[in-house]
């Protein structure tokens, strides 16, 4: 049988990349990938390949599963990130929109992703070799197993970069977004595999731009605001959706439906128009996405880590309304420009 899956170890975020002394025994930095949290085992037979909330991504990457029963030296248990490469060798970058798509339940749009995005693997950590369980032993030793364990292992399984150079962890913070990487890990030297406990430090990027409110869904208690959906202006003057504000206290969601009644939009007989949201494949099923049309008249201030495409990649968190400010204002061209950077140059 494969070795049992643990819950991951996780992280907590901190806002700067922490000094080699933050922490006793010091750290190892390395890149902060963007994919899937997966947890690989294999038992010389069988692969079996975990996700962080504790359900199996096997049937999801057939490709991975044979590239692990063919390329893995001996029985493991390994922690890393399933991604997924779009571009050009020399211009690639990763690209979330190509990875969440593999999710389906159709067998054949499975395998037709499989050939057509196919997935690579970016281990991070060893949790077990052969018999031997490693979780107690500290970072630096899973760390050198890992390296010794995959040394002649070719694509699609890589093994991350890590530095003992906090400087170096700041370049990368700033270079590897090019390539859509989310940020940096730093990782304690000494201490022992922790499932489901934030022993390690995540930096990611946090930036702030000016929005639109264009929308709100109401609150699955139906009482007050859920989410706030807001939106940017595009150079022809098109006003684009591209996330929503949630986390509002019990308090504040109350207060919202007020504050904002003065803008929703109302059809002939009164009634607000309301229109219908985007559904993730993550979505719990009944959920109700429709939104309530507000005008865009409205501008706050938002916290964000990253665009993807028009959108931004995560929830965003509202930072302040800003009355001072002319909806029409509100253009992706406030927003920070990345640099291109080269996805190989990061495996490398």
């Amino acid at each position: 049988m494969p070795h049992e899956i643990p819950a991951p170890m996780l992280a907590k975020s901190v806002p700067a990349v922490p000094e080699q002394d933050a922490v006793a025994g010091g750290l190892s930095y390395e890149p902060k990938w963007d994919g899937f949290r997966a947890l690989v085992s294999w038992d010389g037979e069988s692969v079996e390949i975990g996700s962080r909330g504790a359900k199996p991504l096997t049937r999801y990457f057939p490709e991975l599963v044979e590239a692990f029963a063919r390329l893995l030296p001996e029985p493991c248990l390994i922690d890393g990130e399933v991604v997924v490469p779009k571009g050009d060798p020399g211009a690639q970058r990763l690209d979330w929109e190509s990875l969440s798509q593999r999710i389906h339940p159709a067998a054949s749009r499975v395998g037709m992703l499989a050939e057509k995005t196919p997935a690579m693997f970016i281990a991070f950590d060893l949790l077990a070799r052969s018999d031997r369980d490693l979780q107690d032993e500290p970072f630096a030793t899973r760390r050198a197993e890992l390296v010794d364990l995959l040394r002649s292992v070719p694509d699609p399984v890589h093994v991350t970069r890590t530095t003992l150079d906090p400087e170096l962890a700041r370049r990368w913070l700033a270079e590897f977004e090019g390539a859509g990487l989310d940020g940096v890990v730093a990782k304690p030297l000494a201490q022992p595999y922790a499932p489901n406990k934030r022993t390690m430090f995540k930096i990611k990027h946090a930036r702030t731009a000016d929005v639109v409110a264009l929308g709100y869904r109401v609150h699955k208690s139906r009482r007050g605001v859920g989410s706030l959906l807001v939106g940017l202006y595009s150079s022809d003057g098109t006003l684009y959706p591209v996330g929503g504000v949630a986390a509002w206290s019990d308090k504040r969601r109350l207060e919202l439906i007020d504050e904002l009644d003065p803008l929703i939009e109302r059809d002939a007989e009164g009634n607000a128009v309301k229109g219908e949201g985007e559904k993730s494949r993550f979505s719990a099923a009944g959920r109700d996405s429709s939104f309530v049309h507000l005008r865009p008249e409205r501008v706050l201030e938002v916290r964000y880590d990253q665009l993807e495409g028009w959108r931004f990649r995560h929830t965003v968190q509202f930072e302040r309304w800003r009355p001072d400010r002319d909806p029409r204002s509100c253009t992706y061209e406030q927003l920070e420009t990345i640099s291109a950077y080269d996805l190989g140059d990061v495996l490398d």
